[in-house]
């Protein structure tokens, strides 16, 4: 049991890490993705504007403004 604990705390740090937050929206543009594809729609456009807000983001949290 202790190896399964393990493991989960493991990809717990990894995908997580230090910002929840990023982690969430990632998740958030992952699944906008999934759905937008799944109406037959080309979802191909909404990944890289959701990575390059995320990172702005994220970068602004961390610079402290």
């Amino acid at each position: 049991m202790n190896a399964i604990v393990a493991f989960g705390k493991f990809w717990w740090d990894f995908v997580v890490g230090d910002d929840w937050r990023t982690a969430v929206l990632v998740v958030v543009a992952i699944v906008a993705t999934a759905a937008i594809a799944h109406s037959s729609v080309s979802a191909w456009w909404l990944m890289p504007p959701a990575v390059a807000g995320v990172l702005y983001l994220s970068l602004r949290r961390a610079a402290g403004r």
